[in-house]
């Protein structure tokens, strides 16, 4: 490695703009319209936002390392300012496809790569956000997994588009009804919709006459959105014997207004369902359902029923279902409908042959087992797999049909398929193929009985299988209609993947490879990575549940990718217990594959670039440091032992609502993004006095830089991970006094000490007046406390209380003190007029301010803070303040605190223009 080389860090390395970065990634999530993610479900995906902002700044250059190109620190700041402003416009989610600023973006990618910028590779590519980035800054992308799902989604994200970029839609008169130049994939995905279209007709002409529609009260007719089932055993009651419903909730509708819930009417030993709207005979907390955690009640005769005994019905094949109630299409609302014997017949049909695969017997969230499901056409009924398997049909029926119409449009007769290389009509015929195939097996999320009925006013709708990473039970379920215009209609499906492939860059090269990371790490491609985290999602089994329909649509046009029965599961880098004989046989298979794949990654690691690598940090994984936890520790060792030197660490958020901290914890980040380089093969090693001098000593300035990089209070502790990592891994060792070497618990331990102590010794730069405050704040917050104590305070500080009384930061009285807190400061104060203004009254007021007003009133106030008063120790302040706040467990005041240092640099903008306005004004 040069010199050169190694005085090149980049943007990641030194600042970013996470603020606005995790901001847009909290917002992408309420985004769901053309949003790649909707192509098709994946677990814990990351956000585009973070993605594009990481690989951005993974290749660009910081300007303190250009020298040549800015010599002079205002320079450097005014570049690192203008790349600040072009990451922030980057990763707004309506910037993604502009061609303009990503061209921008592009070039200074090239410029600091000298004109040829590495590939990037994903060897953990999952749901393809990174992949999909890289690609969309102009990047060659590539990207690998073991989980043949991943890959299909990663092939219609990066792979397939570019290939038919600008390619008009075959469909019989598409291309003509819309007068268009077809830039991207909008030709492909036209097709997507029109083929789509003309499945739903041929399947209803099929199989239409199992979803009958609705007769209403006034004899008109409705589409039916979906059927409600409760699940039934045989009551164990000798007495009663009834078909007793095990119902989670009786409620179908809660719009206030229209409130709607099923009626249970027992008549003899038989049960009959009605429709109930009175709120005074509503299900209630303690009436509503039938059964729960601890087991079921009978209806009828009110027995008790253990869970037990319903297993055992359930693996006996004893345990059915019946109708409850039919959710129809109203005037602007559901309408419910009791059931009747032409609906329940009309499901009633044939189980056909379904697609095979054994349920594991053991896995992370999987409950059905218990209740007899083996196979994973247990979960469905055999209406559901009857729909399910026409589509499937239909989907090798439509692509005869495509490559037909594509020969007819013009495209070549060449008959290399999509996966040997095509791009004739039969490689064509496969493109659209694939995304109808991912509309199928989006439906089946929406199409199983998992699936319940959310009676939520907003909803009144299916909810899907995986509304989270489990597969639970389901007592009562909402079958779906293929047709019905709601969560499981076909084209609606077709329309989100449709809608999803518009928005794909469809430019440049993607390659994606079927492989064990481990494998699939070669060549000169530059890594950006979110690997699987220990224990907490399992991936594989989860997937089986989509792959089972997606090779029963697609094994015919990707054959290599849809050998095996199911997902391939023993090489797949998770530590499951019941995989690898325990717990402690799951984590040493997990640590040795994982320190592997990241050993191959440093022998072929670029020296000029650091690779990249998301880590997803639960709350519950936290420790009291808010540092420390298995899968954590895990990670950092085998980076280190591997070869690698962290040398940035930036918490990514992809959850900012009302809420950034949990109650009495630290808000840790949604995942840490890691910017590592290969540490030296000769890197010496320290002893343990030398290393921390070294944290003494260089950790001030990095926590300072952190700062000017918006870093927002709570984020700091996770941030300040980086630079103390750094110095911790530049080493091939660092050595106890006992001569073992420390471990990174323990140097996670003393990084987080030496914050504290860093944070602690601003305190002596603040003025007297803060000091006190903070000392009383320390001790009492803005409850009232004893004058004693605040004289005894005082006086060690030769501090007047009566001047502090006068200048607005305290009141006091009847032998008691009370700082004043700053929802209760006054609302006309005015800084450039107060004679005894201090660091901690101008933090009091910009809260107040902020909190109630926004960022443009507080930067009005900043504006007006005479320059006696340091603005930078104001914001020191804050950070200070938001964990005294935090340590008290006092969240809405640490909330504040961390909203005033996240906002602090767009406030001191705005304050700058205000105060040139202003002097303009004067002069």
């Amino acid at each position: 490695m040069t010199a050169q080389q190694v005085v090149r860090r980049k943007l990641i390395e030194v600042s970013i703009p996470l603020q606005k970065i995790n901001e847009e990634s909290a917002r992408e999530k309420s985004i769901r319209h053309g949003h790649p993610s909707t192509l098709h479900l994946w677990w814990a995906r990351r956000p585009l936002a973070a993605a594009r902002a990481v690989l951005f700044a993974q290749l660009v250059d910081d300007p303190e390392s250009r020298p040549d190109l800015y010599p002079t620190e205002a320079e450097q700041n005014a570049e690192r300012k203008s790349l600040f402003d072009l990451m922030e416009q980057l990763v707004v989610w309506e910037n993604s496809n502009d061609e303009r600023l990503l061209a921008k973006a592009h070039q200074k990618i090239l410029e600091s790569t000298d004109g040829n910028p590495p590939p990037i590779l994903d060897p953990f590519a999952g749901g393809g956000t990174i992949p999909l980035e890289a690609q969309r800054l102009g990047l060659e992308a590539h990207a690998s997994d073991l989980n043949p799902v991943a890959v299909l989604i990663n092939k219609a994200l990066i792979e397939i588009p570019p290939k038919f970029a600008g390619q008009k839609p075959v469909f019989p008169g598409a291309a003509e009804e819309t007068i268009q130049d077809w830039p991207r994939a909008t030709g492909l995905a036209e097709d997507v919709r029109r083929y789509g279209q003309w499945m739903r007709d041929e399947a209803e002409k099929r199989i239409g006459h199992l979803y009958p529609k609705a007769t209403l009260p006034d004899g008109s007719e409705a589409t039916v959105i979906a059927w409600i089932w409760a699940r039934t055993v045989t009551c164990p009651n000798p007495e009663c014997q009834i078909t007793m419903p095990l119902v989670r909730s009786w409620w179908l509708g809660k719009k206030q207004g229209k409130e709607a819930y099923v009626v249970p009417v027992v008549e003899g030993k038989t049960v009959r369902y009605e429709i109930g709207h009175d709120l005074a005979s509503a299900p209630t907390k303690e009436s509503d359902g039938t059964v729960d955690r601890n087991g079921a009640t009978c209806i009828r005769c009110g027995t008790a029923v253990e869970l037990k005994y319903i297993r055992a019905e359930a693996k006996a094949g004893r345990m059915d279902s019946t109708l409850i109630a039919t959710a129809a299409e109203g005037h602007r609302s559901r309408t419910y409908l009791a059931p009747t014997s032409e609906h329940s017949s009309a499901a009633a049909c044939p189980r056909p042959p379904a697609p095979r695969g054994t349920l594991p017997d053991q896995a992370l969230g999987f409950r059905v087992q218990a209740y007899g499901m083996l196979e994973y056409s247990d979960l469905f009924t055999a209406r559901q797999l009857t729909a399910l398997t026409t589509f499937s049909d239909l989907v090798g029926e439509a692509r005869e049909i495509i490559a037909r119409d594509a020969l007819a449009a013009g495209l070549p007769s060449d008959t290399t398929r999509l996966d040997d290389g095509g791009l004739g009509a039969e490689a064509y015929a496969d493109a659209v193929a694939t995304f109808l195939g991912m509309a199928i097996s989006r439906v089946t999320n929406k199409a199983s009985t998992i699936c319940s009925w959310d009676s939520s006013p907003k909803m009144e709708a299916v909810r899907s299988v995986f509304a989270r990473q489990a597969l639970p039970m389901s007592w009562d379920y909402a079958e779906s209609n293929p047709w019905g215009g709601s969560g499981g209609d076909f084209v609606a499906d077709v329309k989100w993947v449709s809608d999803s492939l518009l928005r794909t860059p469809a430019e440049g090269r993607g390659v994606v490879r079927q492989g064990n990371a481990e494998h699939t790490i070669a060549g000169s491609a530059l890594i950006s990575t979110d690997p699987p985290y220990y224990d907490n999602i399992g991936y594989s089994d989860l997937s089986d549940f989509f792959y089972v329909w997606l090779r029963r649509s697609l094994k015919d046009v990707h054959p290599s990718i849809l050998s095996t029965m199911l997902v391939p599961k023993e090489e797949e880098l998770v530590a499951n217990p019941y995989r690898h004989g325990g717990k402690d046989g799951a984590h040493e298979f997990f640590e040795d594959g994982f320190r592997e794949v990241f050993r191959r990654a440093r022998e072929n690691a670029y020296d000029n670039f650091p690779i990249t690598v998301y880590y997803a940090f639960k709350q519950q994984d936290a420790e009291k440091s808010g540092q420390a936890s298995t899968g954590w520790e895990t990670l950092l060792e085998g980076m280190i032992r591997s070869g690698w030197q962290i040398t940035a660490t930036w918490p990514m958020r992809s959850e900012l609502g009302n809420r950034m901290l949990s109650q009495g914890t630290n808000a840790l980040a949604s995942s840490i993004v890691l910017a590592l380089r290969p540490r030296p093969d000769t890197a010496p090693r320290i002893d343990r006095r030398g290393f921390l001098a070294r944290l003494r000593s260089e950790l001030p300035n990095k926590l300072r830089e952190l700062q000017q990089g918006s870093i927002a209070p709570v984020d700091l502790p996770q941030a300040a991970i980086g630079p103390g990592m750094a110095i911790f891994s530049e080493y091939s060792a660092v050595l106890e006094d006992s001569g073992s070497k420390m471990t990174v618990r323990t140097a996670l331990e003393r990084i987080n000490v030496i914050l504290d102590e860093v944070l602690g010794e601003l305190e002596n730069d603040f003025d007297g007046p803060t000091r006190f405050a903070l000392t009383w704040f320390r001790q009492n917050g803005f409850e009232t406390g004893v004058f004693g104590d605040a004289e005894n305070i005082a006086n060690a500080r030769g501090i007047s209380l009566d001047a502090l009384e006068r200048s607005g930061i305290l009141t006091k009285g009847g032998g008691k003190l009370t700082l004043i807190a700053p929802t209760a400061m006054p609302a006309d104060y005015d800084p450039s007029t107060d004679t005894s203004i201090s660091e901690w009254e101008v933090v009091m007021h910009l809260v107040r301010v902020l909190d109630s007003e926004g960022i443009p009133s507080a930067a009005q106030l900043l504006a007006r803070v005479p320059s006696s008063i340091d603005t930078d120790l104001c914001r020191e302040l804050a950070s200070l303040l938001f964990k005294l706040a935090e340590d008290r467990k006092s969240t809405s005041l640490a909330n504040s605190f961390n909203g005033l240092g996240a906002a602090w640099h767009e406030i001191a903008r705005q304050a700058r223009t205000v105060g040139g306005q202003q002097a303009e004004l004067d002069f």
